[in-house]
Formats: C-alpha cells, sequence, structure tokens
C-alpha cells in the first residue's frame, strides 16, 4: 500500500531528533531577495530527504539567514551534508551570500509537534 504524504509528513513529525545543523549565510549588496527564494526551494529539496525530519529557513537579520534542520541520527546529517542543498549552498556561495558558516549540533531536548 502507497503511503501518502500526509503520512509522511506525520511520520517525520514523531521522529526525535538527536543531531541538527546550523547554517548561517550572509547575503551579498542586493541579493537578500534572492537569499529567500533560494530557501523557499531549499524546503522542495529537504522534503524528499526521509531523515531530514525538521528543516527551518530562518532570517537573523536584514541581510543574515540561516538553515537550522534536525535529524534523528548522524547518519541523516551526513546524508543531507552530501545531498541537494549542500550542492546547491556550493553552487551560490559567492553568487547569492558569502561561504556558509555550518554548525554541527547535538539535540539536548526537544518538544514534538503538536
Amino acid at each position: 500500500m502507497a503511503t501518502t504524504r500526509t503520512e509522511q509528513r506525520k511520520r517525520r513529525e514523531a521522529t526525535q531528533v538527536s543531531k541538527a545543523l546550523l547554517v548561517r549565510l550572509e547575503a551579498l549588496p542586493g541579493r537578500e531577495d534572492d537569499v529567500r527564494d533560494f530557501l523557499n526551494q531549499g524546503l522542495s529539496i529537504v522534503e524528499g530527504e526521509p531523515k531530514t525530519v525538521r528543516w527551518f529557513g530562518i532570517q537573523f537579520g536584514p541581510s543574515s539567514f540561516g538553515i537550522f534542520d534536525a535529524f534523528p541520527d548522524d547518519d541523516g546529517r551526513q546524508a543531507h551534508l552530501s545531498g541537494e542543498v549542500a550542492e546547491a549552498l556550493g553552487e551560490n556561495t559567492g553568487e547569492l551570500f558569502e561561504e556558509p558558516t555550518i554548525e554541527q549540533l547535538d539535540v539536548v531536548v526537544e518538544k514534538q509537534p503538536a
């Protein structure tokens, strides 16, 4: 029996996470809207990554953006780091934003989605 997108989303939401990434992006002058578009496109990519169970495109300030994503284990995090979003980061460095800062984090505690 095929699994629907809704069932897949609910399963991801119910998965506890132990690993995360915080990626900081500083938009090049005048490219802030393009970075927002880049983050919106990133969401569609991670929808196809079953071990990327939380993903947020965030904005810290006028030209400072980021990505916070979380995974059930390090295998999921490493798969993401070698996937399409990481490739897109590399392709857009120097075009849309400065060299990204990528921090690998351990999740100490989380509140599960309702």
